[in-house]
Protein backbone atom coordinates (compact mmCIF):
# COMPACT_ATOMS: atom_id res chain seq x y z
CA UNK A 1 0.00 0.00 0.00
CA UNK A 2 1.30 3.45 -0.88
CA UNK A 3 2.16 5.80 1.97
CA UNK A 4 -0.45 8.31 0.77
CA UNK A 5 -3.14 5.65 1.07
CA UNK A 6 -2.50 5.46 4.82
CA UNK A 7 -2.94 9.22 5.26
CA UNK A 8 -6.33 9.85 6.93
CA UNK A 9 -8.97 11.43 4.69
CA UNK A 10 -10.53 14.67 5.92
CA UNK A 11 -13.89 13.64 7.37
CA UNK A 12 -15.56 16.59 5.63
CA UNK A 13 -14.73 14.98 2.27
CA UNK A 14 -16.45 11.68 3.05
CA UNK A 15 -19.75 11.47 1.16
CA UNK A 16 -20.87 8.08 2.52
CA UNK A 17 -19.26 5.55 4.80
CA UNK A 18 -16.93 3.47 2.59
CA UNK A 19 -16.94 0.59 5.08
CA UNK A 20 -20.73 0.24 4.87
CA UNK A 21 -20.59 0.18 1.09
CA UNK A 22 -17.84 -2.45 1.16
CA UNK A 23 -19.92 -4.59 3.51
CA UNK A 24 -22.90 -4.38 1.14
CA UNK A 25 -20.74 -5.32 -1.83
CA UNK A 26 -19.30 -8.30 0.03
CA UNK A 27 -22.83 -9.42 0.94
CA UNK A 28 -23.98 -9.12 -2.68
CA UNK A 29 -20.92 -11.01 -3.96
CA UNK A 30 -21.33 -13.65 -1.26
CA UNK A 31 -17.75 -14.94 -1.34
CA UNK A 32 -18.82 -18.19 -2.96
CA UNK A 33 -16.86 -17.70 -6.19
CA UNK A 34 -14.05 -15.68 -7.69
CA UNK A 35 -14.72 -11.94 -7.92
CA UNK A 36 -14.47 -10.06 -11.21
CA UNK A 37 -13.61 -6.34 -11.39
CA UNK A 38 -14.28 -4.12 -14.41
CA UNK A 39 -11.59 -1.53 -15.15
CA UNK A 40 -12.27 1.34 -17.54
CA UNK A 41 -9.59 3.96 -16.70
CA UNK A 42 -6.70 3.76 -14.21
CA UNK A 43 -7.54 0.17 -13.28
CA UNK A 44 -6.48 -0.71 -16.84
CA UNK A 45 -2.95 0.65 -16.55
CA UNK A 46 -2.49 0.38 -12.76
CA UNK A 47 -4.73 -2.32 -11.28
CA UNK A 48 -2.54 -2.86 -8.18
CA UNK A 49 -4.22 -6.08 -7.18
CA UNK A 50 -3.43 -9.71 -7.79
CA UNK A 51 -5.53 -10.85 -10.75
CA UNK A 52 -5.61 -14.51 -11.72
CA UNK A 53 -6.89 -13.59 -15.19
CA UNK A 54 -7.86 -10.56 -17.27
CA UNK A 55 -9.99 -10.26 -20.39
CA UNK A 56 -11.20 -7.50 -22.71
CA UNK A 57 -14.76 -6.71 -21.66
CA UNK A 58 -17.79 -4.70 -22.73
CA UNK A 59 -20.39 -3.26 -20.35
CA UNK A 60 -23.67 -2.13 -21.87
CA UNK A 61 -25.89 0.53 -20.33
CA UNK A 62 -22.98 2.57 -18.94
CA UNK A 63 -20.34 4.81 -20.49
CA UNK A 64 -17.00 6.24 -19.41
CA UNK A 65 -16.95 10.00 -18.78
CA UNK A 66 -14.56 12.53 -17.25
CA UNK A 67 -17.35 13.95 -15.11
CA UNK A 68 -16.42 13.29 -11.49
CA UNK A 69 -14.70 15.79 -9.22
CA UNK A 70 -11.64 14.44 -7.44
CA UNK A 71 -10.71 16.13 -4.16
CA UNK A 72 -8.31 13.41 -3.01
CA UNK A 73 -6.73 11.23 -5.71
CA UNK A 74 -6.30 13.76 -8.55
CA UNK A 75 -7.08 17.08 -6.91
CA UNK A 76 -7.67 18.84 -3.60
CA UNK A 77 -10.63 20.58 -1.98
CA UNK A 78 -9.04 23.89 -3.03
CA UNK A 79 -8.37 22.74 -6.61
CA UNK A 80 -10.55 19.74 -7.48
CA UNK A 81 -9.43 17.56 -10.32
CA UNK A 82 -11.44 15.27 -12.56
CA UNK A 83 -11.55 11.51 -12.92
CA UNK A 84 -13.50 9.09 -15.08
CA UNK A 85 -16.66 7.40 -13.86
CA UNK A 86 -19.26 5.11 -15.38
CA UNK A 87 -22.45 7.05 -16.07
CA UNK A 88 -25.80 5.61 -17.20
CA UNK A 89 -26.31 5.14 -20.94
CA UNK A 90 -24.34 3.81 -23.88
CA UNK A 91 -21.64 1.20 -23.48
CA UNK A 92 -18.03 0.99 -22.37
CA UNK A 93 -15.11 -1.25 -23.21
CA UNK A 94 -12.48 -2.05 -20.64
CA UNK A 95 -10.82 -4.97 -18.90
CA UNK A 96 -12.34 -7.58 -16.60
CA UNK A 97 -10.00 -8.86 -13.88
CA UNK A 98 -10.60 -12.05 -11.92
CA UNK A 99 -9.69 -12.12 -8.23
CA UNK A 100 -9.35 -15.56 -6.70
CA UNK A 101 -11.97 -16.20 -4.04
CA UNK A 102 -9.36 -16.95 -1.38
CA UNK A 103 -7.62 -13.59 -2.00
CA UNK A 104 -10.57 -11.40 -2.87
CA UNK A 105 -11.25 -10.10 0.65
CA UNK A 106 -7.69 -8.87 1.06
CA UNK A 107 -7.56 -7.42 -2.44
CA UNK A 108 -10.93 -5.69 -1.96
CA UNK A 109 -9.59 -3.86 1.07
CA UNK A 110 -6.71 -2.48 -1.01
CA UNK A 111 -8.99 -1.61 -3.91
CA UNK A 112 -11.45 0.18 -1.60
CA UNK A 113 -8.68 2.28 -0.05
CA UNK A 114 -7.75 3.47 -3.52
CA UNK A 115 -11.11 3.89 -5.26
CA UNK A 116 -13.51 4.61 -2.40
CA UNK A 117 -11.75 6.85 0.16
CA UNK A 118 -14.77 9.18 0.31
CA UNK A 119 -17.48 6.69 -0.68
CA UNK A 120 -18.49 8.75 -3.72
CA UNK A 121 -18.89 5.93 -6.26
CA UNK A 122 -21.84 3.56 -6.40
CA UNK A 123 -20.22 0.12 -6.46
CA UNK A 124 -22.25 -2.35 -8.53
CA UNK A 125 -21.95 -5.83 -9.95
CA UNK A 126 -22.59 -5.32 -13.65
CA UNK A 127 -22.94 -7.92 -16.43
CA UNK A 128 -19.89 -7.82 -18.71
CA UNK A 129 -19.49 -9.42 -22.10
CA UNK A 130 -15.94 -10.81 -22.38
CA UNK A 131 -13.99 -12.70 -25.00
CA UNK A 132 -14.68 -15.95 -23.08
CA UNK A 133 -18.29 -15.42 -22.11
CA UNK A 134 -20.35 -13.24 -19.74
CA UNK A 135 -19.34 -12.44 -16.16
CA UNK A 136 -20.72 -10.19 -13.44
CA UNK A 137 -18.03 -7.70 -12.40
CA UNK A 138 -17.61 -5.05 -9.73
CA UNK A 139 -17.73 -1.62 -11.37
CA UNK A 140 -17.50 1.89 -9.93
CA UNK A 141 -20.42 3.97 -11.22
CA UNK A 142 -21.62 7.50 -10.50
CA UNK A 143 -25.09 8.96 -10.18
CA UNK A 144 -25.82 12.24 -11.94
CA UNK A 145 -27.44 13.26 -8.66
CA UNK A 146 -24.11 13.00 -6.85
CA UNK A 147 -22.56 16.26 -5.64
CA UNK A 148 -19.33 15.05 -7.25
CA UNK A 149 -20.89 14.83 -10.71
CA UNK A 150 -20.26 17.74 -13.05
CA UNK A 151 -22.04 18.46 -16.27
CA UNK A 152 -20.41 19.69 -19.43
CA UNK A 153 -17.75 22.34 -18.80
CA UNK A 154 -16.07 24.78 -21.17
CA UNK A 155 -12.67 23.90 -22.56
CA UNK A 156 -11.16 26.91 -20.75
CA UNK A 157 -12.23 25.48 -17.38
CA UNK A 158 -11.04 22.03 -18.37
CA UNK A 159 -7.62 23.40 -19.35
CA UNK A 160 -7.35 25.13 -15.99
CA UNK A 161 -7.97 21.80 -14.27
CA UNK A 162 -5.45 20.01 -16.48
CA UNK A 163 -2.85 22.67 -15.68
CA UNK A 164 -3.35 22.89 -11.94
CA UNK A 165 -5.21 19.94 -10.36
CA UNK A 166 -3.00 17.48 -8.48
CA UNK A 167 -3.83 15.00 -5.68
CA UNK A 168 -2.26 12.14 -3.77
CA UNK A 169 -1.76 10.04 -6.93
CA UNK A 170 -0.66 12.88 -9.22
CA UNK A 171 -2.28 15.26 -11.66
CA UNK A 172 -5.52 15.04 -13.58
CA UNK A 173 -3.46 15.59 -16.74
CA UNK A 174 -1.26 12.58 -16.05
CA UNK A 175 -4.32 10.46 -15.26
CA UNK A 176 -6.09 11.36 -18.51
CA UNK A 177 -2.92 10.95 -20.57
CA UNK A 178 -2.12 7.52 -19.17
CA UNK A 179 -5.69 6.37 -19.81
CA UNK A 180 -5.48 7.72 -23.37
CA UNK A 181 -2.21 5.87 -23.93
CA UNK A 182 -3.58 2.60 -22.56
CA UNK A 183 -6.61 2.78 -24.83
CA UNK A 184 -4.47 3.64 -27.85
CA UNK A 185 -2.03 0.81 -27.20
CA UNK A 186 -4.91 -1.66 -27.19
CA UNK A 187 -6.55 -0.30 -30.31
CA UNK A 188 -9.48 1.28 -28.50
CA UNK A 189 -10.95 4.46 -29.96
CA UNK A 190 -12.35 6.98 -27.53
CA UNK A 191 -13.07 10.13 -29.48
CA UNK A 192 -13.60 12.38 -26.49
CA UNK A 193 -10.38 11.33 -24.79
CA UNK A 194 -8.56 11.81 -28.09
CA UNK A 195 -10.11 15.28 -28.36
CA UNK A 196 -8.96 16.11 -24.84
CA UNK A 197 -5.41 15.08 -25.68
CA UNK A 198 -5.42 17.16 -28.87
CA UNK A 199 -6.66 20.12 -26.81
CA UNK A 200 -3.90 19.59 -24.24
CA UNK A 201 -1.28 19.28 -26.98
CA UNK A 202 -2.51 22.43 -28.71
CA UNK A 203 -2.00 24.37 -25.48
CA UNK A 204 1.42 22.87 -24.82
CA UNK A 205 0.44 20.66 -21.89
CA UNK A 206 1.62 17.42 -23.52
CA UNK A 207 3.85 16.39 -26.38
CA UNK A 208 2.65 15.77 -29.96
CA UNK A 209 -0.97 14.67 -30.25
CA UNK A 210 0.02 11.21 -31.47
CA UNK A 211 1.76 10.56 -28.12
CA UNK A 212 -0.82 11.08 -25.37
CA UNK A 213 1.73 10.96 -22.54
CA UNK A 214 2.60 14.19 -20.70
CA UNK A 215 6.09 15.42 -21.42
CA UNK A 216 7.19 14.60 -17.85
CA UNK A 217 5.32 11.32 -17.47
CA UNK A 218 7.09 7.96 -17.25
CA UNK A 219 6.36 5.44 -19.99
CA UNK A 220 4.28 2.73 -18.42
CA UNK A 221 0.76 1.68 -19.17
CA UNK A 222 -1.66 -1.06 -20.17
CA UNK A 223 -6.52 -1.42 -22.10
CA UNK A 224 -10.25 -0.24 -22.49
CA UNK A 225 -12.72 1.11 -25.21
CA UNK A 226 -15.08 3.92 -26.39
CA UNK A 227 -16.34 6.84 -28.58
CA UNK A 228 -18.18 10.01 -27.42
CA UNK A 229 -20.09 13.19 -26.86
CA UNK A 230 -18.20 16.19 -25.43
CA UNK A 231 -17.07 15.38 -21.91
CA UNK A 232 -18.16 11.75 -22.04
CA UNK A 233 -17.55 8.61 -24.07
CA UNK A 234 -19.60 5.67 -25.25
CA UNK A 235 -18.10 2.42 -26.50
CA UNK A 236 -18.47 1.28 -30.05
CA UNK A 237 -20.91 -1.58 -30.14
CA UNK A 238 -18.77 -4.43 -31.57
CA UNK A 239 -18.67 -7.54 -29.43
CA UNK A 240 -15.79 -7.80 -26.98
Amino acid sequence: MLADEMTPIDAQLIVRDPAEQLARLRAEWGGRSDLWVFGYASLIWRPEFDAAEHRPALVRGWHRALRMRSRVNRGTPQQPGLVFALLPGGACRGMAYRMRRDRADEELDRLWAREMPTGVYDARLLPCQTTHGPVDALAFTLSRRSESYIGRIADEQLLHILRHARGRYGSTLDYVARTARALREHGVRDREIERLMRLAAHHGLVGPAQDPAPRTASRSATVSTSTSTPGSSTSQAQAG
